[in-house]
């Protein structure tokens, strides 16, 4: 198949085709030529020409009812009409109906040929366009697919009270501080709010304070000109810019440095920013949701965040309680990312065998919804048959120790939910929890066959089995447990 671009032309004078045949080809173009209206249609759906001349007077069509066709079947394609003086009127009409262009006859080649590289030109953007359209219609789908896979499962009534809360402050303008340990979902929040804000529509642009050296965050938020600093080598947006319209994460902001956290508390104030090396002053139209893994009263008192910085920030605080306060959680978020895992693995559907349901339920987790993500990839990837036994589970996650309610050492993330009073005195176990945070036997017991049932979508006989019970002694126990029979 010729890699030359393909140039129609329908035209029913003999001369003139074999004219703009020789022209086009002298150019470095292949051509295919018709005599009239359907032997074009028929030529351009078998031929595919990324350009076609078109002569209005043909035999067997009036000129603008074919264009209409041809604009209506094949919208990609740039026609340049190629018509005599007198038929100028209907030039200018078919520009009207779309038409890329109109040359008259008779014509200067150079023109003629300047024209097709034009339309060919803007038969690629346009190409571009539509892929680059496609592209982030598809990107968008997997993103939405991606977070919708990220959306917290939850039964606990403090998780509950919290995405009713976000339902309410996501179409303000309020800013928002999320507050939480390490790897308890804050992103997945600030990505809610953004979902179910006015600004939806508008980007959702992330900065981790933490990420980035203290002499390179500031042109990252604010942008620079080029030559700014030294490696400054091209002019950038910068964050502030690049959320315009829409939302701006500020993730781990007690990290940021304490004289930018001055500059941009000006932002917040004026609404209006400067980048590095330039005179110009830019507009900042954008809401602003920060999040941080530290207490903000501590990181006020450490001198790690400004106080009135602190409080242009939490006009609404959310405080997302670690995954040990919410174990009722912990079989649907296991179940979340197990069939995300076996699916992405082509391992078909695992089950989780109830001793190592036990496990994850006793464990405290250090690393919370995070820590479990990871630690269920793992059991996937070693699982040999078709169920996660405790020995694909991490050492420390089989083996942690009962709980001793005396063991305690230093101050944990204590923050409370929103809407509760901050404890005067905290404590946290050795790696463990504290004892309103253990589970008894029975709390255990209740959580696993939940799990079973859930698995075995409320199927008594096979979640007795998964148990390993038999099935009267399954009745006793969900009696006991309110859980129906």
């Amino acid at each position: 198949m010729s890699s030359k671009p393909l140039i129609g032309i329908v035209d029913d004078e003999r001369n003139i085709q074999a004219t703009l045949a020789a022209i086009l080809e002298r150019r470095g173009y292949a051509t295919f030529s018709a005599f009239t209206g359907r032997q074009g249609l028929q030529m351009i759906a078998e031929q595919q020409p990324e350009v076609l001349l078109l002569d209005l007077g043909l035999p067997d069509n009036e000129g603008l009812d074919l264009l209409q066709t041809i604009r209506q079947e094949h919208p990609s394609l740039p026609v340049l009409v190629v018509t005599a003086n007198d038929s100028l009127n209907n030039a200018i009409a078919s520009i009207k109906m779309g038409a890329f262009h109109f040359i008259s006859k008779p014509y200067v080649p150079e023109e003629l040929l300047s024209l097709v590289t034009k339309a060919l030109e803007q038969r690629g953007l346009r190409q571009e366009t539509v892929q680059l359209r496609e592209e982030t219609e598809r990107l968008k789908k997997r993103v939405q697919r991606a977070e919708a896979q990220l959306q917290p499962v939850f039964k606990n009534p403090r998780m509950a009270e919290l995405f009713e809360l976000v339902a309410q402050i996501a179409p303000s303008e309020a800013n928002v501080l999320v507050v939480g340990e390490s790897g308890v979902g804050k992103e997945i929040f600030a990505n809610r709010i953004h979902e179910q804000s006015v600004r939806a529509s508008g980007p959702l642009v992330k900065l981790n304070c933490a990420a980035f050296p203290q002499n390179m965050i500031e042109g990252e938020l604010f942008g620079y000109k080029k030559g700014a600093f030294t490696g400054a080598s091209q002019d950038f947006p910068g964050m502030l810019s690049a959320a315009g319209g829409g939302t701006l994460f500020l993730d781990e902001i007690a990290e940021m440095p304490i004289d930018l956290q001055t500059r941009f508390l000006r932002v917040l104030q004026e609404r209006e920013f400067r980048p590095l090396g330039s005179t110009q002053v830019q507009k900042a139209d954008f809401r602003l949701i920060a999040a941080s893994n530290r207490r903000p009263e501590e990181a006020i008192r450490n001198g790690r965040l400004r106080e009135d910085l602190f409080y242009r920030l939490n006009t609404f605080t959310l405080a997302i309680p670690p995954l040990r306060e919410r174990t009722e959680d912990i079989p649907e978020l296991a179940q979340l990312f197990l069939h995300r895992f076996c699916s992405k693995m082509n391992k078909g559907q695992l089950t989780i065998q109830s001793e190592a349901y036990d496990a994850l339920l006793r464990y405290p987790w250090p690393g919370n919804v995070r820590q479990l993500q990871n630690v269920i990839e793992r059991a996937v990837v070693l699982a040999q048959g078709s169920m996660i036994t405790p020995r694909n589970l991490p050492h420390e996650v089989v083996h942690t120790m009962p709980l001793d309610p005396t063991s305690v050492a230093d101050e944990p993330y204590p923050y409370p939910a929103y809407g509760q009073t901050a404890p005067t005195q905290t404590s946290r176990l050795r790696p463990l929890m504290t004892d309103t945070q253990s589970f008894n036997l029975a709390e255990r017991e209740k959580a696993a066959l939940v799990a079973a049932l859930d698995q075995c979508n409320g199927n008594k006989k096979k979640a007795a089995e998964l148990l390993g019970i038999h099935r009267p002694t399954l009745y006793t126990k969900l009696k006991k447990f309110g859980l129906g029979v």
